[in-house]
């Protein structure tokens, strides 16, 4: 569905198809961010509890900043890393605490899931320069359609009468929200303020769940989540605040 609404998108503005080196740097986000990273970290979630992907959350932005650091032109300080480590380890200290219960073999498949996403969020943000943060995304899912198209097929339920308005409501929401619009603003915000910088606002996203989890679900936030969230918001403030320079 996400690859349908991206190519009338792209139909509809008239983008321009993009060059040969354009083509295989969005290979490479497709590969990480509509392929890698959902097919990893779903099949982690049939053997480990959803607060043990917080250590996906946890890592990912430092893994994000490293390989923006190593394809693109940012030198971060020692600060700056200094204060990234250490959110990322406030945030997997908070998963492990809240009951992940410790390494698990589907904590292989979060690696991988770590690791495609923050090389398709690095590319993608690069590319995001050159032919703008929406375009990237849309032509990514078209260029994986053909291939996530078989797949679909094969695993698609037999029918959908059976399944209740809330399936499909969170279908519509993770194809075009989650994999499409989301990609917008996440993109065009790397390539605006420097991927090493913005990525540390991930370090938030735990937390951000769980504040919606007691607002629509009625979970009780406890004392022990307040203060890890004030410790991590004061990471990614300090973060922001660390020197970024250019490449010579």
């Amino acid at each position: 569905m996400a690859a349908l609404v991206a190519a009338m998108l792209l139909l509809w503005f008239r983008q321009k198809i993009p060059n040969i080196n354009q083509i295989y740097q969005l290979s490479v986000v497709a590969l990480g961010v509509v392929v890698g990273f959902p097919v990893f970290s779903s099949w982690a979630m049939q053997y480990v509890p959803a607060s043990h992907g917080g250590v996906v959350l946890g890592i990912l932005p430092l893994a994000t900043a490293v390989v923006g650091v190593l394809i693109g032109n940012e030198r971060p300080s020692y600060s700056f890393w200094l204060v990234s480590v250490l959110g990322s380890c406030l945030v997997i200290l908070y998963a492990l605490i809240q009951g992940t219960g410790g390494i698990h073999m589907a904590d292989i498949a979060l690696l991988g899931a770590i690791l495609s996403a923050a090389i398709g969020y690095a590319f993608g943000a690069r590319l995001s320069k050159d032919i703008g943060g929406w375009q990237v995304i849309c032509w990514a899912l078209v260029l994986s359609f053909p291939f996530i198209l078989i797949p679909a097929i094969i695993y698609a339920p037999e029918t959908l009468s059976g399944m209740p308005v809330e399936g499909y409501a969170s279908f519509l929401y993770l194809a075009l929200v989650s994999q499409l619009f989301g990609f917008f603003v996440w993109y065009k915000g790397l390539a605006m303020g420097g991927i090493a910088r913005v990525s540390q606002a991930q370090l938030l996203q735990p937390f951000i769940t769980l504040f919606v989890s007691a607002l629509f679900l009625g979970e009780v936030i406890d004392i022990e989540t307040m203060v890890f969230v004030f410790l991590v918001v004061s990471s990614v403030w300090l973060g922001k605040r660390m020197p970024i320079r250019e490449k010579a």
